[in-house]
């Protein structure tokens, strides 16, 4: 009864072929939630796979709905002493649509293949891959100790890939039944492939739609052109005055007053390179001054996803009546999301611009979070995982991207550490959706530690909930 028991019991379970088994039945089950002839799969995943996963190790389930949720939401707990700790899992069976007709020939999204010691489909990192090696890590502690030494809880929903619509009312309904003292959960990207990591937070990401209405309909550019003010040039004049011509944003209410101490020291050992068919990185793009760790984690930019001017397709010679652009703000704690467009008008009409309208985007607003690097829940985590594979963890204060992270640690108060389990490169969201093998194994071996040492005492002071 040995935590090192328990990781050759994890990596046993791998080295048997049973997670490429288990992870096989779970990627043919389609739950494309982006599609609505889909619905079915999504229960169907609970049911068959998840749910029965977790009775067997002890947890009772239960299954929540809710109006807005486009697929059901699994809960479940396993409950073993008031005393103990309750560590709360997350993941997603969601997957994005599996666009078939763009991977390599003799792959399916719908079909795990292991090719070029890869396994290939849709789901395999993100997340069904990820949820189940947590599960199956918690199952090697279940099996060599006899118990968890903690109280755990999950929540597995069925639409992240779609925004998480119904996730914040669910948590907020059931907050006192959801209570735990952290959320230990996996998904997104290691900082590189040979690089354990654990990420504290994210990155917000606020929508912003920018145009302007010049007039009704097209003018012939003949006869108009010089007469009429072009909305297109107008607005390429406008954006233009948003950030500098190497992408440094120019509006001071739209980025923080500078980076925590704390900060800075964690992302000082977190090197950014890109990988094997990775985009090559522009050093000179973005906030001057930064590493290229602190852009990406640290740091607020400012893209422009998209726009449109007349007809692209099939451009005619007239002056279009409208011009329109889709920027984003991936913005970081320190920034105050509900003054980004106040800010932004009052920018624009300084600068010339009163007719340029703007508003926030349809999406909805993924709020920046951050749990400090030297919280004591940290520094518990990155010391398992460093037990474990005898090299330090990168420690991410947050992730770039987005994750509903700021509905467990501000809706539920609960410190936020995620141990993901993919890699940069891992063509998440694309064709050819793949997860190394190596890593997988690994993945297998780091969470059995980690639940290992959350059952053995010595974990962070409980706080007030």
């Amino acid at each position: 009864m040995t935590r090192a028991a328990a990781i050759a019991h994890a990596t046993g379970y791998f080295d048997s072929g049973a997670f490429k088994a288990d992870l096989a039945r779970r990627v043919a089950i389609p739950t494309e939630s982006q599609n609505p002839d889909r619905d079915g799969e999504l229960a169907r995943y609970l049911d068959s796979e998840i749910a029965p996963a977790l009775t067997a190790l002890g947890f009772t389930c239960r299954k929540w709905m809710h109006a807005k949720a486009r697929g059901p939401f699994l809960f479940a707990e396993r409950h073993e002493s008031p005393a103990l700790p309750t560590v709360f899992g997350y993941g997603h069976g969601d997957v994005i649509r599996g666009l078939d007709a763009g991977w390599k020939q003799g792959l399916s999204p719908w079909t795990l293949v292991e090719r070029d010691e890869r396994y290939y489909g849709r789901g395999v990192v993100d997340n069904k891959g990820q949820h189940t090696i947590n599960i199956a890590s918690q199952a090697a502690v279940l099996a060599t100790r006899g118990k968890l030494g903690f109280n755990a809880k999950w929540l597995i929903e069925m639409g992240e890939e779609t925004g998480s619509p119904g996730l914040r009312e669910i948590c907020a309904e059931h907050r006192d039944l959801l209570a735990a003292d952290v959320l230990v959960a996996s998904d997104g990207p290691r900082l590189t492939a040979d690089r354990p990591t654990i990420s504290l937070g994210t990155r917000g990401a606020y929508p912003i739609d920018i145009w302007i209405d010049a007039r009704e309909g097209g003018h012939h550019s003949g006869n108009w052109g010089g007469l009429l003010s072009s909305p297109s040039i107008q607005l390429v004049h406008a954006l233009s005055t948003i950030t500098g011509p190497r992408g440094q944003i120019r509006i001071p209410e739209w980025v923080p007053d500078g980076i925590p101490d704390s900060v800075k020291h964690a992302l000082a050992n977190c090197a950014v390179k890109s990988g094997p068919g990775d985009p090559v990185i522009d050093p000179t793009w973005g906030e001057p001054g930064l590493t290229l760790a602190e852009k990406v984690f640290a740091w607020c930019t400012f893209d422009i996803l998209a726009m449109t001017a007349g007809n692209p397709e099939s451009p005619v010679n007239a002056v279009p009546p409208r011009a329109w652009a889709r920027g984003q703000i991936r913005f970081v704690v320190g920034t105050d999301p509900d003054e980004f467009l106040p800010a932004l008008r009052r920018h624009l009409d300084r600068h010339g611009f009163p007719m340029v309208q703007i508003a926030k985007g349809r999406d909805d607003i993924m709020n920046a979070t951050r749990l400090d690097p030297e919280h004591p829940w940290a520094q518990f985590a990155a010391a398992s995982i460093a037990r474990t594979t005898n090299q330090k963890p990168a420690v991410l204060p947050n992730v770039g991207g987005s994750l509903p992270n700021d509905i467990f640690s501000e809706g539920l108060g609960l410190p936020t550490i995620w141990v993901p389990h993919s890699y940069p490169g891992c063509s998440q969201h694309a064709p050819n959706e793949h997860f190394p093998v190596a890593l997988a194994r690994e993945a297998l071996a780091i969470m059995a530690g980690l639940y290992w040492d959350l059952g053995e005492g010595g974990t962070p002071a409980r706080q007030g909930r």
